[in-house]
């Protein structure tokens, strides 16, 4: 094996780079690594004079690789990947000591739901479902509409795995508003917050879905439920803070006035002014939080999370195309339902906040 300093002393070709170690007299410091290591296939190459021949007017980017080729001690970038993958490893039984009990009680819920969901009357599920559609939207329209649907996955034999992503967007939904309320909230009372959490929320909105899995995947086991669940929680909750955020800043400097003239506390202002007037921008930020919850849940299927995203993925790798649509148009009808349902919701929502409005004038 040929080792790195024989290359580095007895030099087969200047490196783009050489002149600024030389400029600054690092040529020695470059030149003492006296480790060993394997030679690339480039400098192998170079070595028994087979080299493709360079253009003389090239002049490569100063990446790590080309700063290595002319200065040994410059680390490379397979070796900062290594390093990547060797130290994740090293912080996951410390990660996993502080978020195992703050992730359990979502593992319990998601277990809790599906089982519910997988193992009641299919009669018993679709009248708890169009009673509560019906409490929420009083629209006999949305009301009819969930009823096809949900027919629709029986009529199929689509209708468990429907339930199963159903179920996990209703838990993965409810924990992203316990949790998205209170930040948007707290985030439009101070200034300073919103600064400092407006960067994450970003992040999180302009990663790509599959890397919310990776890191995930080397914290928990695969068949465990929050594994899934964080990775949708994560991707969902984002609008729901910002709109919870900016419906609370939106909402008429004068009512909140009014209210420090009646003698409310920030307490009573905030439940009893402030979040009533907000609730349309929350319930907006809820709804497309459902779409992305549903969104996500068919990708997780690739890390075990049940439900019509699973069919979706059987047909993808068995090239069965039947399964595969099939499964698509269930998630298709789903979409529709729960964003009409959240939508026809809201709309009452504004009626009533109309209404009132109307009546305090």
């Amino acid at each position: 094996m040929l080792s790195v300093g024989f290359l580095t002393s007895g030099r087969i070709s200047m490196a783009t780079y050489d002149w600024l170690f030389n400029m600054f007299g690092l040529r020695h410091w470059c030149d003492a690594d006296a480790s060993e290591g394997p030679m690339s296939m480039a400098q192998l190459l170079a070595k028994t004079g087979n080299a493709a021949p360079e253009s003389k007017f090239t002049f490569a980017f100063p990446s790590l690789d080309e700063l290595h080729k002319a200065c040994g001690q410059i680390t490379q970038t397979r070796d900062v990947v290594k390093g990547l993958e060797d130290g994740f490893p090293t912080i996951r039984p410390a990660l996993r000591t502080v978020l195992d009990p703050v992730t359990q009680p979502l593992s319990w819920m998601l277990d809790g739901t599906l089982y519910v969901f997988t193992t009641a009357p299919w009669f018993i599920i679709m009248a708890a479902i169009l009673i509560a559609v019906w409490y929420a939207t009083r629209s006999i329209s949305v009301v009819l509409f969930n009823a096809f649907c949900l027919s629709f996955f029986a009529f199929v034999d689509h209708f468990e795995p429907a339930m199963q992503t159903f179920a996990v967007i209703l838990v993965c939904t409810i924990i992203s508003a316990l949790l998205g309320v209170p930040i948007g909230i707290a985030m439009s009372k101070y200034n300073r917050l919103q600064k400092s959490i407006i960067p994450i929320l970003d992040l999180l909105q302009t990663l790509p879905t599959f890397v919310y899995l990776i890191p995930l995947i080397f914290l928990f086991p695969i068949g465990e439920s929050r594994l899934y669940g964080i990775a949708i929680v994560l991707y969902a909750i984002v609008p729901v803070i910002r709109l919870t955020d900016l419906g609370v800043r939106l909402v008429d400097k004068d009512v909140v006035e009014a209210g420090n003239a009646f003698g409310m506390s920030p307490a009573q202002k905030l439940g009893k002014v402030e979040l009533p007037l907000a609730l349309p921008n929350i319930m907006a930020g809820l709804n497309q939080t459902i779409m992305m919850s549903l969104s996500m849940v068919v990708i997780a299927s690739m890390v075990t999370a049940p439900g019509l995203g699973v069919l979706v993925l059987r047909g993808i790798r068995n090239l069965e195309l039947g399964v595969g649509l099939m499964a698509g148009v269930c998630i298709v009808l789903l979409a529709v339902m729960l964003d009409r349902t959240s939508k026809a919701a809201l709309s009452r929502i504004d009626r009533t906040k109309s209404e009132l409005l109307g009546l305090t004038s």
